[in-house]
């Protein structure tokens, strides 16, 4: 087996660590777009409305972390913004 240098060590240290904490904020953010779901099937508009913001929030931060695309996080918040907006009518 060839010998692997420090910096391939050190790389593949940093990419556990990275996928790890990546992982664990899509969790997070899956979590609180299935929690603002379950409100809008229960019909609850004010807790609904406050998990759509966090959603929103949790989103647009993963972004600009680079965690998640762009479009896939216009596609999750157009998605919640339509099932909240429809408890309103």
């Amino acid at each position: 087996m060839a010998k692997k240098s420090l910096s391939v060590l050190k790389a593949n240290r940093q990419n556990i660590k990275r996928a790890s904490r990546n992982k664990s904020i899509k969790s997070e953010i899956k979590t609180c777009i299935k929690k603002t779901g379950e409100a809008v099937l229960d019909k609850e508009k004010e807790k609904a409305g406050l998990l759509l913001r966090l959603s929103q929030k949790k989103l647009d931060k993963a972004v600009k972390k680079g965690i998640i695309h762009p479009n896939k996080s216009a596609r999750c918040k157009s998605k919640l913004s339509k099932k909240v907006a429809a408890l309103y009518l």
